[in-house]
């Protein structure tokens, strides 16, 4: 004889159907990029950054339709300047105020943005694609592969980097010829390789713990069971357990790229004059800002605000990326 299941302290018997419904309902499955973004999102300190990282594009995008619009970066205003020659501060026409040279300051500073974001960009994926490649090959082959790597990074990062950035900047610089035959000429391209070449190391570093780490796991077995060769398990098997890790710190790293840039801009040795820099705008602000305060104000605003908004991004994406963290 079958008996019906009853609530606890009532006879009234529990319908089965409602119960899956109710379990069904309790139990559900969440893929990755769900989890990550609810955890992003509980972060209100990485979302700002984030925003303030889209309206630093949006500026950088949008500079030539700013541009058209008001003055050339270039553009030279000689009735900006009083009688003494020295720039006038912000008024109609020149919310930033004027340089020295009575150019536009806030298009300039707008046109910094593209400058400072495409270097830090490009050098960020050049240091990337050296640091990962070499980085897999360490942590996977080991042995006298890791021996010549591990070294080679040992001895990069030994390296005085400001010294010797200033030294290849300076020679390369030097003519519109560049060097190495013409193959690396100056201005944006070469600041962004002097800037990828200091920095693949510690990209190559995180990328070798971790594979070191997962070679040895039960997938990469099954791969190499099921007839996987080395390239296929690199890429195909280590490389997308790696990813988190080279995401997060690849955003870190973009603000520091910047700043590099900046610090080459600003001793003179960045891009080129007439490219509208932030750190070369800071350099020139130095012996006059006791008396134009906005040549220095409004570029270390944006130079600050961006650095600041990509660390916390980054912040975030660590944390949300983070499989210890609850959510």
């Amino acid at each position: 004889m079958e008996h019906a299941l009853s609530e606890p302290g009532t006879d009234a018997p529990i319908d089965p159907e409602q119960t899956n419904v109710e379990v069904s309902q309790q139990v559900i499955g969440r893929s990755p990029w769900e989890l990550f973004w609810r955890r992003f999102r509980r972060d209100k300190v990485a979302l700002g950054g984030a925003l303030i990282v889209i309206v630093m594009f949006l500026i950088a995008i949008l500079a030539p339709v700013l541009a058209s619009f008001t003055h050339g970066p270039n553009e030279v205003h000689l009735e900006a300047l009083d009688s003494f020659g020295i720039p006038t501060g912000p008024q109609a026409g020149f919310p930033f105020g004027v340089d020295t040279a009575g150019r536009d300051l806030m298009v300039r500073v707008a046109y910094g943005a593209r400058t400072s974001l495409f270097i830090a960009f490009f050098a960020t994926g050049i240091a990337s694609t050296i640091g990962v490649t070499l980085g897999l090959l360490a942590g996977f082959y080991r042995g006298k592969v890791d021996t010549l790597i591990s070294r080679t990074i040992d001895v990069v990062l030994s390296l005085p980097v400001l010294l010797l950035s200033l030294g290849l900047v300076s020679a390369c610089g030097v003519s519109a010829e560049g060097c190495l035959g013409g193959l690396i000429k100056p201005g944006l391209l070469l600041v962004s390789y002097v800037i990828a070449l200091f920095t693949w190391p510690y990209i190559a570093r995180i990328v070798r713990g971790q594979v070191l780490s997962l070679r040895e796991k039960e997938f990469v077995e099954a791969a190499r069971s099921l007839g996987s060769n080395n390239r296929r398990i690199m890429f195909r098997e280590l490389l997308p357990n790696c990813a988190a890790s080279i995401i997060v710190y690849t955003t870190l790293i973009i603000p520091n790229n910047i700043l590099f840039e900046a610090a080459l801009s600003f001793l003179g040795i960045g891009v080129p004059q007439e490219t509208p820099s932030w750190g070369r705008q800071l350099s020139d602000a130095g012996s006059i800002f006791t008396v134009a305060w906005w040549m220095m104000l409004f570029p270390g605003l944006f130079l600050f605000f961006t650095t600041l908004a990509f660390n916390l991004f980054g912040d975030g994406l660590r944390d949300a990326l983070d499989p210890r963290t609850g959510g």
